[in-house]
C-alpha cells in the first residue's frame, strides 16, 4: 500500500536506499551529491539548511521545512525530553511555527518514530488534528496552511539527535518514493547539522553561564551572607538581650536564609544541572500536605509578607500519601510559589491546590498578575529562558527555576503544564504519577 493512502498517519518500514540505488532518477542522485559535498562544508547550521531547502524543492514537495534537536535527555531508552524547533523555511507568509517552539517528547507521535527507527507520513494533517486535538505543533501548522508532512528521525551513529520535517500544502503529497528519498537526505544531513548545533549551543551556554554566575554572585550570595550574619549577631545578644520568642522567629529566619543558600549552590550551579546529578531517592507513604506543601509554603512566606500576597489553600481533609522525594519536590514547588510571588501582583492572590485525579495527583499554583501569550508558554521551562514581556522583564530572575521545577518533576515521570490569561492569571500544575515508573528518574 502506498504512504499516500487516505490513513492519517503511517510508520512506514524502510531502509535508507542506498545512493546508487535504481529507485532515484538522476536528477536525484545529482542532488543527494551536491547535498553531500555542500553540507559537509558548510559553515554554518542555517547555510546547510538554506542549501538544502533551495537544492530539494525541485525533486520533493516541499512548502516548508523545519529541523528540531531533542533537548535534556530526550531519547527512546529515556522516554522523557523535549523536542525544539531550531531552523525554519517556508515559501509562504506568517510562519507561525518558529525556532524555539518546544514540546515535551513523552506521549508524542515523535517518540514512536525514536522507537521505531521509522519516519512518520500524515496525510491529512486536518484529520489528524480532530483525532489529536491537543497537538499543539498540529494546530499551529495547520493554521499556516500545511496539510500532510513526513518526518524523519536525524540519527549519528545510531544515535537519535532530532527531525527533519517536510510539509506540503496538498494533502497526501508524499508517496514511498519520497520517503525513501526523504530518508536519504536525512542521512547525509545528521552528523553535519548536529556537529553544527553543539557549537551553537556550547556559545549560548558559556554565555549564560557567565551571565547566571554574575546574577547568583551580586544578587543572591552577598545579600543572603549578610543577612545570615546580623541575625547570628542578634542571636548572641551583641544588640542586647533575646527573648525567647524573638530567638524562635530569628532561628526560623537564619533556617530560611540558610536554605536559600544551600540552593544557591546545590541547585543553581550549571554544572550539577548539565551533568544529570540530580538523583531521586524516592519514599513511599509520604503525606504530601505536611512534608511537601507546608514547608514550602513557610519558605516563601516572608517573600509573600512583603508583597501582602493573600494565599488560598485547597486541600483535602484526610492525608494524601504518595511516594516521592520530599526534598526535591519541595524545592520544585518552592520555585512555583516563588515565581507565583515575583511575577503577580503585590497585594494580589495566590491559589494553591491538591487535587488527587486518580493516580496521577497534581499541585497547582494559581496567581493574579500580568500572564503570559500563549505564543511564549515553550519558553517557560528552558534554561536560562526569559519570556519577553516588559512587564516581566521589569522584574529580576535567571530563568532557572522554572528549568529546576520541570527537571525535578521529569525525574519523578511527571509534568509540569502551564496556562495563562494575558494581563489576568496564571497557572503552573505539576502532575506526578502514582506509583513512580521503574526507570523515570534515569
Amino acid at each position: 500500500m502506498s504512504v499516500s493512502s487516505r490513513d492519517t498517519v503511517r510508520f512506514p518500514d524502510l531502509s535508507t536506499p542506498n545512493m546508487d540505488s535504481e529507485e532515484f532518477s538522476a536528477e536525484e542522485r545529482e542532488t543527494l551529491n551536491a547535498i553531500d559535498r555542500k553540507v559537509t562544508g558548510a559553515q554554518t547550521l542555517h547555510e546547510a539548511m538554506d542549501f538544502l531547502f533551495e537544492m530539494t524543492r525541485g525533486i520533493s514537495p516541499c512548502d516548508r521545512l523545519g529541523l528540531a534537536f531533542m533537548e535534556e535527555g530526550g531519547g527512546p531508552a529515556t522516554g522523557y525530553g523535549r523536542v525544539v524547533a531550531h531552523w525554519t523555511r517556508a515559501v509562504y507568509e506568517p510562519v507561525l511555527l518558529l525556532k524555539g517552539f518546544a514540546q515535551d517528547l513523552r506521549g508524542s507521535s515523535l517518540q514512536e518514530i525514536l522507537q521505531t527507527g521509522r519516519p512518520r507520513v500524515i496525510g491529512d494533517l486536518e484529520q489528524y488534528l480532530k483525532e489529536h486535538p491537543d497537538s499543539v505543533s498540529t494546530r499551529i501548522i495547520v493554521r499556516e496552511g500545511i496539510r500532510s508532512s513526513m518526518t524523519c528521525p536525524l540519527l549519528v551513529e545510531g544515535r537519535p539527535v532530532g527531525f527533519l520535517f517536510r510539509s506540503s500544502r496538498e494533502p497526501n503529497a508524499y508517496d514511498r518514493h519520497q520517503v525513501r528519498l526523504h530518508l536519504a537526505i536525512a542521512e547525509r544531513l545528521s552528523q553535519a547539522v548536529e556537529k553544527a548545533w553543539r557549537i551553537e549551543q556550547l556559545a549560548a551556554a558559556n554565555q549564560a553561564y557567565f551571565e547566571m554566575l554574575g546574577f547568583v554572585a551580586h544578587e543572591l550570595k552577598s545579600p543572603l551572607a549578610s543577612m545570615v550574619m546580623d541575625i547570628d549577631s542578634l542571636l548572641t545578644g551583641l544588640f542586647g538581650p533575646v527573648r525567647p520568642e524573638q530567638r524562635d522567629r530569628l532561628e526560623r529566619m537564619t533556617g530560611k536564609a540558610h536554605y536559600l543558600l544551600s540552593l544557591v549552590s546545590d541547585y543553581l550551579s550549571l554544572a550539577k544541572v548539565e551533568n544529570s546529578e540530580l538523583r531521586l531517592d524516592l519514599r513511599d507513604n509520604v503525606d504530601i500536605v505536611d512534608e511537601v506543601i507546608r514547608p514550602s509554603i513557610e519558605l516563601v512566606q516572608n517573600l509573600m509578607d512583603q508583597q501582602r500576597v493573600t494565599l488560598e489553600l485547597d486541600l483535602p481533609e484526610d492525608p494524601v500519601l504518595l511516594q516521592v522525594d520530599p526534598p526535591l519536590l519541595t524545592v520544585a514547588l518552592v520555585n512555583l510559589l516563588s515565581n507565583a510571588v515575583k511575577y503577580g501582583e503585590e497585594n494580589g492572590l495566590i491559589r494553591l491546590r491538591l487535587h488527587q485525579n486518580g493516580s496521577n495527583p497534581s499541585i497547582s499554583v494559581w496567581n493574579r498578575g500580568p500572564g503570559f501569550p500563549t505564543l511564549e508558554r515553550s519558553k517557560l521551562f528552558r534554561k536560562f529562558s526569559r519570556l519577553q514581556i516588559p512587564e516581566l522583564l521589569k522584574r529580576k530572575g535567571t530563568g532557572v527555576g522554572l528549568y529546576t521545577a520541570w527537571r525535578i518533576v521529569q525525574l519523578h515521570g511527571g509534568r509540569i503544564q502551564a496556562e495563562s490569561e494575558p494581563g489576568q492569571w496564571a497557572e503552573f500544575v505539576l502532575e506526578i504519577p502514582q506509583p513512580i515508573a521503574s526507570g523515570a528518574s534515569k
